[in-house]
């Protein structure tokens, strides 16, 4: 038995096992857990599966004060060949992990896993937990149960495969952060946090995500190599380990150190970044709204929006109301078919209805952003009948750029195939790049402020693609990290200004070119409790809006539309408002029947009030100031379940000062406890408080 030790926690490790982890006198795990587990893949196409336990031999080498070299081999079939070596340094009380694959086969090591253990023991039938787990999904959750992502639609816990899908738990992708925490409490009531993050400056494809395993529920770190067959695989990086008191906060602090240490390309604080625009301090009210239809599979005639100028009258009401600057986000306004990449240019009833609308926003000082939807190839829309590329297709051989499978043939998109049916380009094959830098170069030089460029693409991934014709390794890896870092860099040039974001905001390697995006937030409502990760690790760097509010599985019948605005407020990204064609406010991106619509006054009354409390009071900490960890906050619990707080709080350093800001999206005063202060809160509104 190995026994690794520290002030903080002590691991056995035995037989290829994990066989204990404990931290405050808490047993962690609730079974024993492999060490490390690993994939080959064969020319044949077929792959195999192997684990540390397999290893007939495992050697025991310290090389260095507190280093331990643990070489396993002798796996069995055609893996005999194949050695893994494991180092495990001991230093400022945590635990570095590193890992390497010595391949002595014509076989390719697609991922290695790296302490998958098994913690948290489910209870009932319902997979409630011991603890919680801070999953950075979609910006951050808390989940103390499995029930709620296993009954979602869409958000369930799939192991990725190609062809991809959009909800998958990789990073950078639907995963913004390289750390995952399991929160518990110790035998003596403190609480504690269980600690793994990948500090990998490089960023490289990783699965990091947690199901359910045996007696409790696996944590998962698992690297894809993106090495050619019979390559060796080494991680330049550790994947850290520890246990600290405290909450959530507390975990992404060890994250947050580690990133400002390590930035990604082209990224500064927002206080040094000279690529953004004068509008972005402006905190400016996003209003989106589609020009065809009224959700994304009605038949896409014109509205009452269009032509574009149409909506001019109703920004002009909003403003008044509220105050603000706005940046309409326009919906269904691509000249092809919505929602179907890659071509959007011109615009739909051509540029010069399009060009005088954005240029009387700019004369009333406000801003026109646009959706795009990504790396799609659409060959048929099922929105837009007469839109058909499969002939074009078929002339100019696009399938030699399209992601491609283990078997090197191409497979029909995952992604939104209610509204269209075709393939996922890869922007790392040649012939890629060409279409999407054809498709969106009229795009970037158009002149408008802002380009969801990479809606359908979440964090701003790219997906699988195991082609060995395109001149990357022929599995997935750090080489897609690297080629769209190349890739919206190129367009980032291009489009000077223009700001261009993606759907979930952007994934960490990316957050230097995507610097404005839609932060869903609210999908985390259907697996836990949103909390504000990304905003406590990235909020000096870049801010995000609000977001379309699609899929967001709170009650219909009751309006919690401020709810969220509130929250989006509070954690210091730019509020948002969905119309209808006839000017009501959606509840969410999606909703088909407005018969329960919010109180449009009560919205804007809200927005006016925070966008005053914005300008007037909380700017120096919204804007550009570093989350911190805040006083707790006691009130009651909002009327619409998910056992949610009335009071939406978070505290800020900036300047100097600490403050925690509390925000009540409710029609009357509100009273509660902020630390050992009793405060109280009005109605629509927001205070900021000293700490």
């Amino acid at each position: 038995m190995i026994k690794l030790k520290n002030d903080n926690f002590y691991i056995d490790l035995e037989n290829g096992y994990v066989t204990s982890v404990v931290s405050g006198g808490t047993e962690l795990l609730a079974e024993k857990s492999h060490l490390f587990n690993f994939r080959v893949r064969h020319k044949n196409f077929s792959y195999a599966e192997y684990s540390s336990v397999q290893a007939k031999n495992c050697t025991v080498e310290d090389k260095e004060t507190d280093t331990l070299t643990l070489t396993f081999s002798g796996f069995p079939d055609a893996a005999k060949d194949i050695s893994v070596c494991v180092t495990l340094n001991t230093v400022n009380e945590q635990l570095n992990c590193g890992v390497s694959v010595n391949n002595g086969t014509d076989g390719m090591i697609e991922w290695i896993e790296l302490f998958p253990v098994v913690v948290q023991p489910l209870k009932g039938d319902g997979g409630e937990c011991d603890g919680e787990i801070l999953f950075p999904y979609n910006e951050g959750a808390l989940i103390d149960t499995l029930a709620m992502r296993a009954a979602s639609k869409g958000l369930k816990y799939e192991a990725p495969e190609y062809p991809s899908i959009g909800s998958y738990g990789i990073f950078p992708n639907m995963i913004c952060s390289q750390m995952l925490a399991y929160l518990f409490s110790d035998g003596e009531g403190q609480k504690r946090a269980l600690y793994l993050g990948a500090h990998d400056a490089k960023r490289g494809v990783k699965q990091i995500d947690f199901c359910e395993c045996g007696k409790g529920v696996k944590l998962i770190f698992k690297y894809f190599c993106g090495v050619e067959f019979g390559e060796d695989y080494q991680a330049d990086f550790p994947l850290v380990i520890t246990t600290i008191k405290g909450t959530w906060e507390d975990a992404a602090e060890i994250y947050r150190e580690w990133f400002s240490e390590n930035l990604p390309p082209r990224l500064a604080k927002i206080s040094e970044n000279s690529a953004l625009p004068e509008w972005y301090e402006d905190s400016p009210l996003i209003v989106s709204y589609p020009v065809r239809g009224i959700h994304d599979k009605d038949k896409m005639d014109p509205n009452a929006l269009f032509p574009y100028t149409n909506a001019l009258p109703l920004v002009d009401e909003i403003e008044k109301a509220t105050n603000s600057r706005i940046m309409v986000i326009l919906m269904h306004w691509e000249g092809t078919a919505p929602w179907a990449p890659p071509y959007v240019w011109p615009p739909y009833g051509g540029t010069e209805n399009f060009n005088s609308f954005l240029e009387q926003l700019h004369n009333r000082g406000h801003l026109l952003g646009v959706y795009c939807s990504g790396f799609g190839y659409t060959l048929k829309s099922n929105l837009v009948d007469d839109y058909d590329c499969t002939e074009n297709y078929e002339r100019e051989h696009l399938e030699d750029a399209m992601c491609a499978g283990p078997d090197g043939k191409v497979s029909i998109s995952r992604i939104c195939t209610g509204q269209r049916s075709g393939y996922d380009i890869c922007p790392a094959s040649e012939h890629g790049r060409e279409i999407l830098a054809k498709a969106y170069e009229p795009l970037l030089k158009s002149g408008v402020d802002y380009a969801q460029i990479l809606d359908q693409n979440h964090g701003g991934g790219q997906y699988f693609c195991y082609s060995s014709e395109h001149g990357h390794p022929p599995a997935p890896g750090a080489w897609m990290t690297k080629n769209m870092q190349k890739m919206l860099l190129e367009w980032n040039d291009m489009a000077g200004k223009m700001l261009l974001g993606c759907e979930s905001a952007a994934a960490e390697p990316f957050m230097g070119n995507l610097l404005f995006s839609d932060n869903r937030f609210e999908l985390g409502y259907h697996i836990g409790r949103p909390v504000p990760l990304y905003a406590y690790i990235y909020h000096e760097y870049l801010r995000n809006f609000m977001g379309n509010q699609v899929s967001c599985p709170l009650p219909k019948e009751i309006d919690t539309l401020r709810y969220r605005i509130a929250y989006s407020f509070s954690v210091g990204d730019c509020m948002t408002i969905v119309l209808t064609p006839d000017g009501r406010i959606m509840p969410n991106w999606g909703t088909k029947v407005f018969d329960c619509c919010p109180d449009k006054l009560q919205v804007l009354k809200l927005i006016k009030n925070l966008t005053r409390f914005y300008r007037n009071v909380a700017k120096p900490y919204l804007y550009n100031g570093k989350m911190i960890k805040g006083e707790n906050v006691c009130c009651a619990v909002a009327p619409f379940g998910h056992n949610l707080p009335e009071i939406l709080t978070s505290a800020w350093e900036a300047g100097g000062k600490r403050v925690q800001i509390l925000v009540n999206p409710f029609d009357e005063y509100k009273t509660c406890t902020l630390g050992n202060k009793t405060v109280q809160v009005p109605a629509n509104d927001a205070i900021c408080v000293e700490l």
